[in-house]
């Protein structure tokens, strides 16, 4: 059974925190004031509180290219419901290019688990008369490329 996201330690997500202070450590609000910006703040609402659009039945995150989309219902013989999960499906890695990072399995599955509650809650909350299902699995890989969220709708 998958942990919850209030069972993980955000210090050991965050070792950083643990060196400040001379030692003592910091507690992540007063963390994120002393190195974030509001910029980050904004970009990183976007992430977790996207914005959604409706297309043909279908729906996707805002932005999405009407030409893939006609592709791969074209590839996949009309299927909305795998359309949509393709075309909604993020890797965590892909969310940061810096190659300098070196992510945790233990962030990386914090991170998506974190994704897959917000984005379902905003599925929700903008399309309430419809039923989603948001995925994430976050069984062992031995590639961290291979964590991935995605959504679609239960069309059954």
């Amino acid at each position: 059974m998958p942990q919850r996201l209030s069972d993980v330690s955000l210090a050991d997500l965050i070792p950083e925190t643990r060196a400040w202070n001379g030692g003592n450590g910091i507690d992540l609000a007063d963390w994120i004031g002393c190195v974030g910006s509001f910029e980050h703040a904004i970009a990183y609402g976007e992430l977790f509180w996207p914005d959604f659009v409706e297309h043909d039945g279908c729906v996707f995150f805002a932005g999405f290219s009407e030409e893939s989309y006609r592709g791969f219902m074209q590839q996949t013989n009309g299927n909305r419901q795998a359309v949509e999960a393709v075309m909604n499906h993020r890797h965590i890695l892909d969310l940061f290019s810096r190659p300098e990072l070196s992510p945790t399995r233990e962030q990386v599955v914090y991170l998506g688990r974190l994704l897959k509650e917000m984005w379902a809650a905003k599925l929700h909350r903008d399309f309430p008369g419809r039923q989603f299902v948001v995925s994430f699995d976050e069984g062992p890989s031995g590639n961290l490329l291979d964590y991935e969220v995605t959504f679609f709708q239960d069309r059954a």
